[in-house]
């Protein structure tokens, strides 16, 4: 289907021209409130500063039944191929079901396998938390360190600082990136016999990854011998063979399936590194919180569903409004990942210009996204949010309470913080002093979980998750691909090979010829 050529979508946008030259305050009364506001379980969701009101929200309405939304939902739930330049099923939904409600992929029921893995899972995190797995000279594991790249460091990484609250007897560390001072540092703040590693590679091939843990690899064998690897590393692959040639014990090899998008890779054993870091338990508890929102958002008319809402108010600004970026803030420190994660998760989904019938596309589609932390964000680029030229949607998240805190009043003064932000935005002060005049008229959401706990964290990751579901199907875009990573990784193989070897005919063009000279020159320096 085209979008555009859809009734909705023309009545959509000749109502929020009309929205545009309206004061926001002046759409907020107890109704808009009521349907705009949204309570789930433990988590507010407050749409209501927004150009959107009843007539649009219909309309959105409308065009998502006349794209055929909640049969494309039931499709992704049920296990049908609905990634279909991959030729796969979607479903990291099955990973948090809480019930043996089959599920079918090929015509294979796939919830007793999910079920048998993590049973294995929570023997080998129990092992190493109550101290019976030991290194390799006998000494209980103190640290684990996750080796991956994208949703097999993001993800796992966000979860664990997030949930730091929760955390059991071991220290968590995370390795991506291939820039050597990174291993560096990690190698003078462990001990080697007391930490075990985590490689995450659906391929095992993955040069990030592999890099970092055959560099790791190599010194055990120097210090500890070819045998201490079966103590000191653990695989998340589908490659078994590989796995068991770099020496890794095949206990100690869990699967990944190629149902299961890297984006969202945390609910499978990819996110093993949760588990280890915060107790198996409450790695369940985070998996029963997205279940609880993956019922709500299959089984809840799109007039209350809240992730269909938020992708409605995304998509206004996208493709309506102009507005090119969002901002996500979370005022919690615990949250100091979350806009990285989203911009995985959102970026990379919809970060795409053809369609699913493979034809270019003639609408906007994914959102830029970016954000930080508060306080911190509010002496960065706050002032070009109140006052700068370009208009960003803002997204504030954060807890009500923080009970851990030896300083409550900080929290509140926190808080005082994020709503007041909010409220600016939308408000603004008029100033005859032009440089002092807030025009306001910006809008904002607010997002407020009662506490941070592992259930109320998966219920916000997965409204993220289906909130990027339907923007994409919406745009009529694959969200579950990701082809635009590949080239870049391609080219990369042979301009290595230019830097260690001393190549005369050269397939890059001038610009990269000079930089590649530039760099062995340097190293030959």
């Amino acid at each position: 289907m085209i979008p555009t050529k859809l009734d909705a979508w023309k009545k959509i946008d000749q109502h929020a021209q009309k929205l545009k030259e309206k004061q926001l305050s002046s759409l907020i009364t107890p109704a808009h409130l009521d349907r705009f506001a949204k309570k789930f379980h433990h988590i507010y969701f407050d749409f209501s500063k927004h150009f959107f009101d009843e007539y649009l929200h219909n309309q959105f309405i409308s065009l998502a039944n006349d794209m055929n939304l909640k049969n494309a939902i039931n499709s992704m739930f049920a296990g049908e191929m609905i990634n279909k330049t991959e030729k796969r099923a979607v479903l990291h939904t099955a990973l948090r079901q809480q019930n043996d409600t089959p599920v079918l992929v090929s015509g294979q029921n796939i919830i007793p396998l999910i079920k048998e893995t993590d049973k294995k899972i929570e023997k080998f995190v129990n092992a190493v938390l109550s101290g019976q797995w030991q290194g390799v000279t006998g000494k209980p594991i103190k640290n684990i360190v996750n080796i991956g790249i994208g949703g097999s460091d993001l993800g796992p990484k966000m979860v664990v600082k997030a949930l730091d609250d929760f955390r059991a007897s071991l220290n968590s560390y995370f390795i991506s990136n291939i820039d050597p001072f990174e291993l560096d540092k990690l190698l003078k703040d462990i001990d080697l016999e007391t930490t075990l590693f985590l490689v995450v590679s659906k391929s095992f091939t993955t040069q990030e990854t592999l890099t970092n843990a055959q560099a790791i690899q190599q010194i055990y064998i120097e210090k500890f011998g070819k045998n201490s690897i079966a103590q000191h590393f653990a695989t998340v692959s589908t490659r078994v063979q590989k796995a068991l040639e770099f020496g890794i014990h095949p206990n100690n090899i869990f699967p990944m399936w190629d149902w299961v998008g890297g984006r969202y890779s945390l609910w499978s054993p990819a996110g093993i590194s949760i588990a280890l870091s915060v107790g198996y338990q409450h790695y369940e508890d985070l998996k029963k919180g997205a279940y609880l929102m993956d019922l709500h958002f299959k089984n809840t008319p799109l007039k209350d569903n809240i992730p269909a809402l938020g992708a409605f108010i995304s998509m206004l600004y996208n493709n309506f409004f102009g507005y090119e970026t969002e901002a996500y803030l979370p005022y919690a420190d615990k949250l100091k990942y979350f806009p990285d994660f989203l911009q995985q998760l959102i970026m990379e989904s919809n970060g795409k210009s053809v369609s699913l019938n493979n034809e270019k596309v003639s609408w906007q589609t994914g959102n830029i996204i970016w954000g930080n932390i508060g306080t911190n964000a509010q002496h960065s680029f706050f002032q070009l949010l109140h006052q700068g030229t370009k208009k960003v949607p803002v997204t504030f998240i954060a807890e009500k309470e923080n009970s851990t805190t030896h300083f409550p009043e900080h929290h509140l003064i926190l808080l005082a913080n994020m709503l007041a932000q909010s409220e600016a935005l939308m408000k603004g002060e008029k100033n005859e002093v032009l440089y002092k005049n807030f025009e306001g008229n910006r809008p904002s959401s607010i997002i407020l979980m009662d506490k941070i706990t592992p259930q109320i964290l998966g219920s916000l990751i997965a409204y993220f998750e289906h909130k990027t579901f339907v923007e994409a199907w919406l745009w009529q875009i694959n969200a579950f691909d990701q082809f635009g990573v590949e080239l870049g990784k391609k080219l990369a193989k042979q301009v290595l090979q230019d830097l260690i070897n001393d190549n005369k005919k050269s397939a890059h063009d001038l610009s990269t010829q000079r930089l590649i000279e530039q760099i062995k020159l340097k190293n030959r320096s």
